[in-house]
């Protein structure tokens, strides 16, 4: 029976490997979904609609309000790109004026392609640059397509999963066997309510991070304050790695325009955006109920971007969620029967009388409420 098992295991796992990239927009559309799910529950609750009429108008709100923030951001956003490149022969000028001031300053570089011999190495690098990207159009194009088949098919898996999410739920729990459909239940319970709070919050840190940046950098008269800032906002997703590009990007177009006192400026700025946002923000927002360690947060953009490209990128922080609530309840709680309430999810869903699901806090020395 072991053997069996490891068998299937192993099959599911090949299985996977092949079709990661289908996995991956699975996991998107189940993600989508739960807030869908979340945004129609919210509008039957308060407004009384019948769930269907809550369903559409949160895929309709969410679609206007998307478009409304890319009429009111993308105009700007494109001028600004622009403006950008238009300027950037100029842009390379000056830094290829800062690097020969700094080969002369400093005689180590004068052997380097930094130095007056080096024949111009950041106009170099824009020409391949731009080669690159003129022969790779038929690529974009490609990519662009398919990006948009995907997305469509993304957002259909989510409404089908918002319409009707028990069916889904309950076929999945069919497949476990009787004996552990409870464990089922709960950690599936469990996990959407870990999901639901990570993508509210996300979003809202997200748009947090924008608007700070956006402000900090029209303070500090950064060009293209609000393109940055918008794209601060997006890659927030990626954590750690995006925060570090978003910090980056403005500081060298500072470095070129106004020095290294600048540049210093916006690094810094960058700094507090983020140390106000993991320390302040964050924790506010996600309320404790999505904890998850530095050091597996990183792990697991690494490994996600590894075995599945850019995809997985997106996905890491939620699969990483995933996987602890997993780990928590099977793991600790069934192989190891670990009673300790150290050790012992701090979110529990409990359930209540009348059966409304909830997730509550637990205090460290507390016991596990009574499900």
């Amino acid at each position: 029976m072991t053997l069996i098992l490891l068998f299937v295991a192993a099959l599911l796992l090949l299985v996977l490997g092949r079709i990661r990239e289908v996995a991956i927009l699975l996991f998107m559309a189940a993600l989508v979904g739960v807030y869908l799910s979340a945004l129609t529950d919210l509008l039957v609750r308060q407004v009384a609609f019948p769930r269907t009429t809550a369903l559409a108008v949160a895929v309709v709100g969410t679609l206007l309000a998307m478009a409304g923030i890319g009429a009111l951001v993308l105009p700007p956003v494109v001028a600004q790109a622009q403006d950008l490149i238009g300027s950037i022969p100029r842009r390379a000028g000056d830094l290829e004026a800062l690097l020969a001031r700094l080969a002369e300053r400093y005689p180590v570089l004068e052997g380097t392609a930094l130095g007056p011999q080096g024949g111009g190495v950041v106009q170099t690098v824009i020409d391949d640059a731009m080669n690159f990207v003129r022969g790779s159009l038929v690529g974009y194009l490609q990519a662009g397509g398919k990006l948009a088949i995907e997305l469509v098919a993304v957002l259909a898996m989510a409404i089908y999963i918002a319409r009707n999410p028990s069916l889904y739920r309950n076929g999945m729990l069919a497949l476990v066997p009787p004996r552990f459909r409870h464990l089922a239940r709960t950690i599936a319970a469990d996990l959407g309510g870990t999901l639901r709070t990570w993508i509210w919050a996300q979003l809202f840190a997200m748009l947090v991070l924008a608007v700070l940046t956006i402000i900090g950098l029209w303070i500090l008269q950064v060009p293209y304050a609000l393109g940055f800032g918008v794209f601060t906002g997006v890659v927030a997703i990626v954590p750690f790695f995006g925060s570090t590009v978003s910090t980056i990007l403005p500081a060298l177009l500072m470095l070129s325009v106004s020095g290294g006192v600048h540049a210093t400026a916006v690094l810094g700025l960058g700094v507090i955006i983020h140390l106000v946002e993991a320390n302040v923000v964050a924790p506010l927002i996600f309320e404790e109920r999505v904890s998850l360690p530095p050091v597996l947060t990183i792990f697991s953009v690494l490994a996600m971007a590894t075995l599945m490209g850019p995809l997985g990128l997106v996905v890491a922080v939620p699969t990483l969620a995933t996987v602890m609530v997993l780990t928590r309840h099977i793991l600790f709680g069934q192989v190891y029967g670990d009673q300790d309430p150290s050790r012992a999810p701090k979110a529990v869903l409990v359930e209540s009388m009348t059966g409304e699901r909830k997730v509550v806090m637990v205090e460290e020395d507390a016991p596990a409420p009574a499900k």
